[in-house]
């Protein structure tokens, strides 16, 4: 392409000349963010987009890991998720459903070879009681009770 006077000019596709004529025109005078920096700039790691989609729409990034690694975290975890049911047949049916994970997850690994053991259901519903359990107060009047008088021996009283 040539102009008017023969000197050439460079080649404009068409998507840069409406992007040059909104600019012309004013029409991105008014966007929000303008001015400011891009909000990604100081993360150099390849996979800064995709960290921040996960944290934009509220993902947890456990779900990157494998699948080992994810059921090691939540058997570490398991008390404290435990604490959060209420009656003991939920306590009793998470902790199955974990044991099912953890028997199926060692029939058929994947991923890198963390250990993972079953989790006694017993021991677990116990654990769950005993951390709910409140403090049981100690009666009152047993702190200030004066202590048992010491008891006579029998065998002082044999010589006699």
């Amino acid at each position: 392409m040539t102009s008017g006077d023969g000197a050439p000019q460079p080649y404009e596709s068409a998507v840069d000349r409406a992007v040059r004529e909104a600019a012309e025109r004013g029409a991105f005078d008014d966007l929000p963010g303008r001015g400011k920096p891009l909000p990604h700039l100081e993360d150099t790691s390849e996979d800064w987009w995709l960290r921040g989609y996960l944290d934009r729409e509220g993902i947890s990034r456990e779900l990157l890991l494998p699948p080992s690694v994810q059921l090691r975290k939540e058997l570490d975890r398991l008390p404290a998720t435990l604490d959060a049911l209420r009656t003991e047949a939920e306590v009793r049916a998470h902790v199955r459903e974990v044991n099912r994970r953890v028997v199926e997850h060692l029939r058929f690994p994947s991923g890198p070879r963390v250990p993972v053991h079953r989790v006694d259901v017993d021991e677990a519903v116990a654990g769950w009681a005993a951390r709910r359990a409140p403090a049981t107060p100690e009666p009152p009047g047993t702190a200030d009770a004066p202590a048992d008088p010491p008891r006579r021996r029998w065998w002082p009283w044999r010589r006699r």
